[in-house]
């Protein structure tokens, strides 16, 4: 039986004008400049508003030569529903204002077969952003050909789940043909969010969570699971994807293939100057397979 997971931030998150979006989208990736690359498998991106985080996000999804793959796995943080596990999607297709996107349910049903994911309901599924703000853009870069998405939503994990997800999704890493979307915005500064982590050592308040985000997105250039653990223990940076993040690093971990993370654009909402400022920040990267 079908079951669609709707557009549930379409016309308010991004357009759901199909015309408009796919302009704007067009328009972001040409002017990233990139050069589509078969050895890119995978992405970080960020999943605010498009009006905040649009224009980043395709640093990412501009490097992606859509030629070999037919899976995409959507790896995402969880905002409003608490679990301690990773979740899969019980819709059959996620609809985009640019077209759907069919799940694959062969994947989900042998994820659901090691018995240790939960199933979140279409409810807690369209309430969740962080997967969708990337759909648009795997529509555009994915038109023409057959692809199908795994999207896995990542609770609340501990360092000894985060290693186990990443063990059990490491052999999907080996072929070629699947591709990893991962979402994640970066710091979250400001009163309303609760961090105001300010060195002054750096200049002004935008500096130093510029300097703070670059420390993170250095480690995780680095593949060091256990180093990002420890930065964000020490300094506990507002990362909102830091389990997905943590889940793809031990994924990388413990593939055969080579796989490098690089950072290629990061911009913030606005440069606080003042406490009573606030920002998110967004990151993009590209994770590419590098010869042995």
């Amino acid at each position: 039986m079908e079951r669609l997971r709707k557009a549930s931030h379409a016309g308010s998150w991004y357009s759901d004008n199909p015309t408009k979006l796919g302009a704007e989208l067009d328009g972001w990736l040409q002017a990233t400049g990139l050069a589509k690359s078969p050895d890119v498998r995978g992405v970080i991106a960020p999943h605010a508003g498009y009006s905040y985080s649009g224009r980043c996000a395709a640093y990412s999804f501009a490097n992606i030569d859509p030629t070999n793959i037919t899976r995409v796995f959507l790896l995402g943080p969880s905002h409003h529903y608490y679990t301690p596990k990773c979740a899969l999607s019980t819709a059959t297709a996620y609809k985009t204002p640019l077209g759907d996107l069919p799940i694959d349910l062969e994947v989900i049903e042998e994820l659901q077969a090691t018995g240790k994911f939960e199933l979140m309901d279409l409810q807690v599924d369209e309430a969740e952003h962080s997967m969708e703000m990337h759909l648009p853009y795997l529509v555009k870069v994915f038109q023409g050909c057959r692809v199908k998405i795994v999207p896995i939503l990542v609770g609340a994990l501990n360092s000894q789940s985060e290693a186990m997800y990443g063990k059990l999704l490491a052999k999907y890493v080996d072929d070629p043909k699947n591709f990893f979307s991962v979402s994640s915005d970066f710091c979250h500064w400001g009163s309303r969010f609760n961090f105001m982590h300010y060195d002054r050592k750096h200049g002004a308040i935008h500096e130093s969570i510029e300097a703070l985000d670059k420390m993170g997105m250095d480690i995780i250039e680095s593949g060091d699971a256990e180093a990002f653990k420890k930065y964000l223990s020490e300094y506990e940076n507002t990362i909102c994807g830091r389990h997905p993040i943590s889940v793809f690093l031990h994924m990388l971990k413990n593939c055969s293939t080579k796989i490098k993370i690089n950072f290629l654009r990061y911009e913030q909402s606005s440069h606080c100057k003042t406490t009573r400022d606030s920002s998110v920040s967004y990151s993009s990267a590209a994770a590419t397979k590098v010869d042995t």
